[in-house]
């Protein structure tokens, strides 16, 4: 059940920021995303290919989609052709079947770089070493991006009661977020997006400068 008070709510506390909310719909029905859709949401994420590709046949067109989760090379394929923004590259080679697939499709596709800096794990995302790594290939390799747009980067803190931690963690997103501005995007503007915060944790992420969110539970009910 679409819980509209606090949608409506962070609707009202992300204006300041000027802050784009990515409605996390994943295992919600076509009609709970629909009941957002009426209220002017237009950005939901999803987690599952399969899933995203059955909902988006069945919901309107200008819907922003967001692909959110692990996406698997061999899947990329099934969304290249309407994903709004695909959160979470992490890897070279991810990014140039995006640019594959892209480019039969004739368009270019927005990408956010996935950066670890969360105690857990099972987290996924690049750290610094790498992300320079990164940027130093693609620099080499121009041709096997020139149908990709990274437009920022997104993290996850650690699922934690500790604020103090999870404060580090964003800081330590913004942090890299303008070294990688300042180095590598100078004078553009199309590297603007700082993608943290969650249901949990999203006041802590605005705090330190965020730009878009990704909430699910407190709009759709826990899962």
């Amino acid at each position: 059940m679409v819980n509209i008070g606090r949608y409506e709510k962070i609707i009202e506390e992300l204006k300041p920021h000027n802050a784009t909310l990515v409605a996390v719909s994943k295992f919600k029905s076509v009609e709970d995303i629909q009941k957002l859709y009426d209220l002017g949401q237009r950005d939901f994420g999803e987690n599952y290919v399969q899933e995203l590709v059955e909902k988006q046949a069945q919901l309107p067109k200008d819907i922003r989609w967001h692909f959110i989760g692990n996406l698997q090379r061999n899947k990329v394929k099934y969304i290249a052709a309407f994903i709004h923004l695909i959160h979470g590259v992490d890897s070279f080679n991810l990014l140039k079947e995006i640019n594959k697939q892209a480019e039969k499709s004739q368009r270019r596709i927005s990408c956010l770089l996935q950066m670890h800096v969360a105690e857990e794990e099972t987290k996924a995302g690049m750290d610094e070493t790498e992300m320079v790594a990164f940027f130093e290939f693609l620099d080499a390799q121009k041709e096997q991006a020139n149908h990709i747009s990274i437009e920022g980067i997104m993290g996850m803190a650690t699922f934690t009661e500790d604020e103090n931690q999870v404060k580090s963690e964003f800081r330590q997103l913004k942090t890299l977020f303008q070294f990688i501005k300042n180095s590598y995007f100078i004078g553009k503007d199309d590297f603007r997006i700082l993608s943290m915060g969650m249901s949990n944790d999203y006041p802590l992420a605005l705090a330190e400068e965020a730009n878009m969110l990704r909430i699910g539970s407190l709009l759709f009910g826990k899962r």
